[in-house]
């Protein structure tokens, strides 16, 4: 027969696990402990989404804006071509993990037959540094449905590594646990051509 300390001790550890499992603000608090990593890696992992997103766009905006400055002036030099690829970077803004690279080419094809494709003057900002992009005279490359005899056209190709903010950091440090080797920055570009508006060419004279 069980002796009625037995049955005192199967009551004790009945009435601890009974009020182990009734005690809910415990139980609560294992849930969030184990649920809280989770929804923050998601939350960090939706807003890089979103932030790569607007900055692809911008990235976009930057070709277009450029090239559609360039090509409403009858003339242009390579002052004016600095400041608009400046301006063309403080669309990126407030992204400002990685600097833009804007290739500007002027572009001649030719009356030949068949036409030839030649750089007629060109302008690139890289880093922040402006210099002389592709050399004057040497073959361009333009879709084929561009390659109409005796055009003018304007190329402006804009390009950026989007530095996600997990690996980055200002002094290229470790930043949240994780080092720049380890997260690849993502290439963003686009192309635009465009033609003049107000003349058949758009010279620059010091280019």
């Amino acid at each position: 027969m069980m002796r009625a300390g037995a049955h005192l001790k199967i009551a004790g550890i009945w009435g601890k696990a009974v009020g182990f499992w009734s005690n809910r603000r415990g139980v609560a608090a294992v849930e969030f402990a184990l649920i809280v990593p989770i929804l923050l890696v998601m939350y960090f992992m939706t807003m890089e989404a979103s932030q790569a997103i607007e900055t692809s766009k911008k990235v976009s905006r930057v070709g277009s804006m450029v090239a559609d400055l360039i090509t409403q002036q009858p003339t242009i030099s390579k002052a004016d071509l600095d400041a608009i690829m400046k301006i063309g970077t403080s669309t990126l803004q407030p992204y400002n993990r990685s600097a833009p690279s804007i290739t500007i080419t002027a572009i001649n094809v030719t009356t030949d037959t068949p036409p030839k494709v030649l750089v007629a003057w060109s302008r690139k900002m890289v880093d922040g540094v402006y210099s002389v992009g592709p050399t004057a005279g040497t073959t361009a490359t333009v879709p084929t449905t561009l390659r109409v005899a005796g055009t003018f056209l304007i190329r402006v190709d804009s390009n950026l590594g989007y530095a996600p903010i997990f690996g980055w950091a200002p002094d290229s440090q470790q930043k949240l646990g994780m080092t720049p080797s380890l997260i690849k920055n993502i290439s963003m570009g686009e192309t635009y051509y465009l033609r003049p508006r107000r003349s058949l060419t758009i010279p620059c004279g010091d280019c």
